[in-house]
């Protein structure tokens, strides 16, 4: 899943395509929290807390992502990465 989200994340040229390539990474990370704190320490649920503050975290992240690509859609009138070029000027 990781490996999906690191290929999306590099072949993409769609801002919100790398959102979502960008989420899938942050969601494989936290599937092996869980994981391995359920197989190594079966009795604690230090790792199913983590996982859950890195979901919230990754939420916030993700608001404040579109939030921006809303407003370089505004001023651009296009999500492409080979168009940001237009935004340094």
């Amino acid at each position: 899943m990781f490996g999906c989200g690191v290929y999306g994340f590099i072949t993409r040229k769609n801002m919100i395509a790398i959102l979502i390539s960008l989420e899938l990474m942050l969601n494989a990370v936290d599937i092996n929290f869980a994981v391995f704190n359920r197989y190594l320490f079966p009795g604690q649920f230090e790792g199913m807390i983590f996982t859950i503050f890195a979901i919230a975290i990754a939420a916030a992240e993700t608001a404040l992502a579109i939030a921006i690509i809303v407003n370089i859609y505004r001023v651009a009138k296009n999500i492409d990465i080979r168009d940001l070029n237009k935004m340094k000027f």
